[in-house]
């Protein structure tokens, strides 16, 4: 067979994502915070974009613009009106759909569970609240320039109090702090010995033993017995205390005077100060019981961008003096506000889709609480809504929803199923964790339950469970072994 140069025709089926397409996969995917930062952004770049604010002149402006707009593309500015639809389901569900700019409704906080609840009144200032609390990083620096004059330690100070984290303990070695700054270790010691004296006692600790040590050194209280005991905070945390007096060569009484002095310390005394803000949690989608005891599933407007194309601009700016340049421009920008309009709104019309279908498959939830849980997974929601399976994942990434029992991340009530006995319908894990952690919580001195009889119990309730099941559930609740709990329930009685 001779080898030779030839052409050859071949079909092949590929997917290729446009800079539109991935865009409007990234925005399902971001939060509403990291949505809004997003928005920023284009608005800083897109000349055509506006910022909403729901103004009818607003509105009325755009739609005379897009009349004058004959040479180029409409662009739907006009919000659907908003239409409440019932869905055949255990329990009656509605949800309002309107656009990106308009969509969601009025959000009642009145049933909020603990946890959930957020006074959004005018009467609370949220910045006149915080701006008047000092940072605990701000208190050592005062300090630092009262205490210590010499420039070069007063440098090496600021920098250790900059690895100071929020609880007051120091997240940096001596060793590295001295390499890093170039001097000797004795001198980053002289300088954090000094910076351990200030207020309050036990901060700029390299853990929980010193800065409790601190504490207790300052008191005059660090005794041979209690450094002992320091070292054996392990011991003291499992209730081992008649060993733990053993070791520390003290008597039972001694040591309860010991442990209830180590309890007036303060384990993290950096909390004490005014720490830099976490982002508060803004739910993107609000639950609320109906008369007709069913529940309605609302988007928070609030926390949705609210943006605008102004077409006005766009038709002055490419009249007919315009060059060709300065139209490219900006008919490529046009069409970037229009794609992102579009997309915000399919973003929050597929947020709403799938908290819907949600409350449909966990109305028992909604009703009873965590015992009533269904097992739930990823596909089941994807085909009940007709959407791929990863795009399902895409919008219970960073999402919240409000709800009368409080504010849940979507993937909440996505858990696995642990068979019945019987052969009947499943149990979802969350439910078996909130049994196990309910007959826990019953347990006296004298009927701790052993995995093995918490096997037995819930078998009896029909749950077809393993033991080590049942011991990963529990650790995974903070709970300690039964031989801990004994120790703790038979130390408290005393």
């Amino acid at each position: 067979m001779a080898i030779a140069p030839r052409l050859q025709q071949k079909q092949t089926t590929s997917l290729v994502m446009t800079p539109q397409l991935q865009q409007a996969i990234k925005l399902l995917q971001l939060s509403n915070l990291e949505l809004a930062e997003y928005v920023e952004e284009q608005l800083e770049s897109n000349p055509l974009l506006e910022r909403g604010t729901g103004d009818d002149n607003r509105r009325e402006e755009a739609q005379a613009a897009r009349e004058a707009l004959d040479e180029f593309a409409e662009v739907r500015m006009d919000a659907p009106t908003a239409a409440e639809t019932s869905l055949d389901a255990p329990a009656e569900i509605i949800h309002e759909q309107s656009s990106a700019a308009d969509v969601g409704g009025s959000v009642d906080w009145s049933k909020s569970g603990s946890g959930g609840t957020f006074s959004g009144g005018s009467e609370y200032n949220l910045i006149e609240n915080t701006e008047a609390e000092i940072t605990l990083n701000e208190h050592l620096t005062d300090q630092l320039g009262v205490e210590i004059k010499d420039d070069r330690e007063r440098l090496i100070g600021m920098y250790l109090i900059d690895h100071v984290d929020d609880n007051g303990y120091l997240r940096l070695s001596v060793e590295e702090a001295a390499e890093r700054l170039g001097v000797s270790e004795n001198r980053v010691q002289s300088v954090l010995t000094q910076i351990q004296s200030f207020e309050p006692t036990g901060v700029c600790a390299r853990d929980l033993k010193e800065c409790l040590a601190l504490q207790l050194r300052e008191k005059g209280l660090l005794t041979t017995p209690m450094l002992t005991m320091l070292d054996n905070l392990t011991m003291l945390a499992k209730h081992d205390l008649a060993k733990l007096a053993n070791v520390c060569e003290v008597s039972k009484d001694e040591l309860t005077i010991m442990v209830t002095t180590l309890r007036t310390l303060s384990p993290k005394p950096g909390l004490a100060f005014g720490a830099s803000m976490a982002a508060a949690i803004e739910p993107d989608v609000t639950i609320r019981e109906t008369p007709q005891g069913g529940w309605a599933v609302e988007l928070n407007a609030d926390t949705l961008p609210r943006v605008l194309v102004n077409n006005r601009y766009f038709a002055e700016i490419c009249g007919p003096n315009a060059d060709e340049d300065t139209k490219t421009f900006m008919t490529e920008c046009h069409q970037n506000a229009s794609w992102l309009v579009k997309s915000l709104d399919q973003r929050a019309r597929t947020i709403l889709k799938v908290a819907t279908e949600i409350v449909k498959q966990q109305d028992g939830f909604f009703a009873y609480g965590v015992d009533k849980m269904r097992p739930l997974n990823l596909k089941t929601v994807a085909d009940a809504i007709e959407m791929h399976e990863s795009t399902v994942s895409r919008v219970t990434s960073n999402k919240f929803m409000n709800t009368p029992r409080g504010v849940f991340e979507f993937k909440y009530f996505f858990t696995a199923g642990i068979n019945a006995l019987d052969g009947g319908e499943a149990i979802s894990a969350e439910a078996v964790r909130h049994k196990i952690k309910i007959l826990i919580s019953e347990e006296t001195e004298k009927s701790v339950k052993s995995d093995d009889k918490l096997v037995k119990m819930l078998r009896a309730q029909g749950i077809d469970i393993a033991r080590r099941t049942v011991a990963k559930y529990r650790e995974s609740l903070g709970i300690p072994s039964s031989v801990e709990r004994r120790r703790i329930l038979k130390n408290d009685a005393c």
